[in-house]
Parts: structure tokens; C-alpha cells; sequence
């Protein structure tokens, strides 16, 4: 049981991340091709995962007892293009085992 939550927390930093890779795609359709909805939708996902993926951090964090530069690296992680899935290998991984 102590791993659900930091399966959890991966699982919706993997989605956090596609979501945030999906702007690539909506992001030319909205201002390019003049079609916003998709971005809308896209945006409105994104921004559910993000704050999901903030609590589930807050938790995760007290839970495996992270320090601050952990969890700074974390934060800053959902913040960049990729950043979830490369922290995913460096710091939610080795915190499994």
C-alpha cells in the first residue's frame, strides 16, 4: 500500500506531461489555422492535471519524506516541456525502490 501514492503521483505526472506536450499540437491550430477549441479542451486537462499533480506532490513529499531540493525539482519539473518525464527517471523512480 505504501506505494500508491507515488504510483499515483507518476501516473499523473506522465498524463501532466503529454497534456502539456499536446499544447505543440493545439497551440498552431488556434493561432495558425483560427480553430481554438482543441487548445480549450487541451487547456482546461492540462490545468486539472497541474493542480492534481501539486497536491499529489504535497503528499508524496510529506509521505517519502523529501527534502525542499526534492521537491523544488519536482515543482520545477511540471513547469518544463519534458521536465516530468525526466524527473520521473531521476526522482520518482529511485524513490521506489
Amino acid at each position: 500500500m505504501e506505494g500508491n501514492a507515488l504510483s499515483r503521483f507518476r501516473l499523473v505526472a506522465f498524463m501532466e506531461g503529454c497534456s502539456f506536450l499536446l499544447f505543440a499540437i493545439t497551440m498552431p491550430l488556434k493561432y495558425v489555422m483560427g480553430y481554438p477549441k482543441p487548445n480549450y479542451v487541451v487547456g482546461m486537462i492540462h490545468g486539472v492535471l497541474f493542480m492534481l499533480y501539486i497536491i499529489l506532490l504535497i503528499q508524496v513529499s510529506v509521505r517519502y519524506k523529501w527534502n525542499f531540493k526534492k521537491m523544488f525539482l519536482a515543482f520545477l519539473a511540471s513547469l518544463l516541456p519534458f521536465g516530468t518525464f525526466i524527473a520521473d527517471k531521476y526522482l520518482f523512480r529511485p524513490a521506489i525502490r
